[in-house]
């Protein structure tokens, strides 16, 4: 039903949904008064690092949120991805629930540009259930009584004697579906937004219904971004540099113009491409292109490693209490993070078609809104002259964040008028990933004699997560004085201890680092727990009791505590070494969701073997409890890849590796035998669960290897030769 279709009498007060707060809004009222205010700058940092994002789209145009099908379907046309994080299916628990239609008959699909209203922000953050929690609950309850307005009418009763059910409006024997009210109905009275169900009257929420599109993914029905195309479609190659820095100068093409299939060469300003009537003509052919690049020195790790330490760069102190932390007691480590990569299953592509003064982009992408304003402004065109159909991913962890080559697609379509599909070889995708930046970390504490911490300091260097990213607005770091994404996990979490203060450093790297999934969570997290641990030790104290006498009393903190607890009965947490394993244990808070694990490792041949991990997270509400259970799962692999096994290096100005293999993974034989997850509901809305269970999987382990082997490691990924 389109809201363009409706005429009521009174004003659509879906603007209470749709305009809400979020980080843009933070940054515009930083503007002016906060600016060079370093209390203040903090506290909005620690604001903007717990809040929930929460929904951003634009009332600029008519939307489309929900079609009415004629056999009572629902079709909720989502403004989020679905990357296979499950959203999909929360989203139709929280929809179906409101609307009072059986969970069935709701089924999701992409919004595209045109056809529905969607995220000016992104897929991204943890925020997609979160984030529509009450906008989507409001728009499906404000369905539900126009159904009722009308359906009285038709029935012939009063609003107030009509029951809505299992999408049918009843009243007095009689009944109408949602899709016989309907039909023939071209005027709506909408009405004010109602009360909204709560927890104890859902039917949907709360339950670990099954996912919306498991049977279509079993059968291989869903399309992603590798398998759009478009009738009449051509194939483009873009080439690309192998060193880091590179500068397009120029092209030589004769040879590649010659060469069978080539339509024609594209040349730009900024890139060079072939496209031709099939992938490999077009692949041969740019390899047939002479490009002179302007390059700069060959850069090595060594140099990566010295230009990412604490103290080079920009500072910011983030976070403060107390006094800083001095004299010959100061206990003193450093940690540090390599380069990572994204590693998604699927390569990053896009079908193009530029015709006439309309443009389609089919891609696999987070950003939807960002790549139709990209490709408007490099056409010149207006928004509304693009639209952006989404895709499954095939794995986004924020690598589909950036995608500039829907860009260099339509461009390619323009100028041979036709639709152009253009695909990453992998060895592009590693080369020209958007890099989780390398860190390094100096933490510091201090014991008084009671042996607990009188003061625990974190000072980081990071390149860029959030600034220089197409998401946030230049002026947000100006105004911040820090990335939003790197000091994720940054904050001290222990806010019983007296002193304690946490410093970023920024450092301009010379390739590019953005988002990956959790941001800075799980670096900052290896980086604090570890320490963290240590003084345990130090102190002769148990590392869960010890974290809990250093934590607040005040709701944040009795989460944590509670999470804390419940993790150490949960996995039967023990420092003693039974059968040659050794427990380890963290905690960590993001975006305002706490989650400790405990994990069970041993050591054999020098490699480190992780047999169970039990994660406690207090999301809130759950709003799908296998979903949540899922994401869990999914952090504690992905987390356990990147911290034994994955890193990228700087070898004579290029990155490597650029395949897997060579990119070590974790494989399936790594896998814990099991991980337990129980949840915590802490709150009655549902908060972000896709990244915060990455944040402990680092120091826990490396907390059980030291306490196994005595050896603390202190760079990922952990290895002990």
């Amino acid at each position: 039903m389109a809201d363009k279709e409706s005429s009521g009498n009174k004003k659509v007060s879906r603007r209470k949904f749709l305009v809400r707060g979020g980080l843009g809004t933070v940054g515009v009222l930083a503007v002016g008064t906060y600016l060079f205010r370093n209390p203040i700058r903090r506290a909005v940092l620690e604001k903007v690092n717990s809040m929930d994002i929460e929904y951003l789209g634009s009332t600029d145009n008519p939307m489309l949120w929900f079609e009415l099908g004629p056999a009572n379907e629902i079709i909720l046309h989502s403004p989020k991805i679905e990357m296979g994080q499950g959203t999909f299916t929360g989203l139709a628990q929280m929809a179906a629930d409101e609307l009072e239609v059986p969970f069935q008959n709701v089924k999701v699909v992409h919004a595209t540009t045109d056809t529905g209203n969607i995220d000016q922000f992104s897929t991204g953050g943890s925020t997609s259930i979160s984030g529509l929690w009450q906008p989507l609950r409001e728009l499906a309850a404000t369905f539900r009584e126009m159904m009722k307005l009308k359906g009285a009418e038709k029935l012939g009763v009063p609003v107030s004697e009509v029951t809505a059910v299992d999408g049918r409006v009843s009243a007095n024997g009689k009944s109408l579906s949602y899709s016989e009210i309907a039909e023939g109905v071209t005027s709506w009275t909408i009405p004010d937004t109602p009360v909204l169900k709560n927890r104890d009257t859902y039917r949907f929420v709360g339950k670990p219904l099954p996912r919306v599109d498991l049977e279509d993914k079993v059968y291989g029905s869903p399309m992603f971004g590798l398998d759009a195309e478009m009738p009449n479609m051509v194939f483009g190659a873009v080439v690309r540099p192998s060193k880091i820095g590179a500068k397009y100068i120029s092209a030589t093409t004769d040879k590649a113009e010659k060469m069978p299939g080539v339509l024609k060469i594209v040349k730009e300003d900024d890139f060079v491409a072939v496209v031709a009537k099939s992938y490999i003509e077009a692949e041969n052919a740019k390899q047939a292109i002479e490009v002179v690049w302007e390059t700069p020195d060959n850069l090595q790790q060594e140099e990566i490693v010295a230009m990412m330490t604490v103290g080079n760069g920009n500072s910011s102190i983030i976070q403060k209490q107390g006094d800083a932390l001095e004299g010959d007691a100061v206990v003193q480590m450093e940690f540090r993070s390599p380069i990572g990569a994204h590693a998604q299953i699927e390569p990053n592509g896009v079908v193009a078609s530029v015709v006439g003064e309309k443009a389609t982009i089919m891609i696999s992408t987070q950003v939807i809104g960002i790549t139709r304003k990209e490709v408007a402004s490099r056409l010149g065109w207006d928004e509304e002259q693009v639209n952006v159909i989404p895709t499954y991913l095939g794995g986004g962890f924020g690598r589909r964040l950036h995608t500039p080559h829907a860009v260099q697609a339509a461009v390619m379509s323009k100028a041979v008028g036709k639709p152009v599909k253009y695909v990453f070889s992998r060895e592009e995708e590693f080369q020209h990933d958007m890099f989780r930046p390398p860190t390094h970390h100096i933490v510091k504490g201090s014991l008084n004699e009671e042996g607990l911490l009188s003061g625990l300091e974190h000072h980081f260097v990071s390149g860029d997560v959030g600034n220089n990213s197409a998401l946030l607005p230049n002026v947000v770091p100006t105004i911040l004085g820090a990335d939003v994404g790197a000091i994720r996990g940054a904050f001290i979490q222990y806010t019983a201890v007296p002193n304690f203060r946490s410093v970023y450093w920024h450092v301009d790297l010379p390739f590019a680092t953005s988002w990956w999934r959790s941001l800075g969570l799980l670096a900052n997290t290896f980086a604090i727990e570890s320490f963290v641990d240590e003084m345990v030790l130090k102190a002769g104290k148990n590392a869960i009791e010890f974290r809990l006498a250093h934590i607040g009393d005040d709701v944040a903190g009795n989460r944590l505590k509670n999470v804390i607890r419940t993790a150490g009965e949960k996995s039967g947490y023990s420092e003693e070494i039974k059968a040659d394993r050794a427990m380890g244990f963290a905690a960590s808070v993001d975006a305002g969701t706490p989650c400790a694990h405990v994990v069970e490792v041993s050591v054999a041949d020098n490699e480190i073997k992780v047999h169970k991990v039990t994660v406690v997270l207090d999301p809130g509400l759950a709003v799908n409890p296998d979903q949540v259970r899922a994401q869990c799962e999914g952090c504690v692999i992905m987390g356990m890849s990147a911290v034994l096994f994955e890193q990228m290096k700087v070898v004579d100005g290029s990155l490597t590796p650029t395949i897997y293999g060579p990119y070590e993974m974790a494989l399936m034989k790594h896998a814990p035998k099991e991980i337990e997850v129980v949840l915590l509901q802490g709150k009655d809305t549902p908060g972000p669960v896709g990244e915060p269970p990455l944040g402990p999987i680092g120091a826990a382990i490396a907390n059980a290897v030291k306490r196994l082997t005595g050896k603390r490691l202190q760079s990922m990924p952990l290895k002990l030769t």
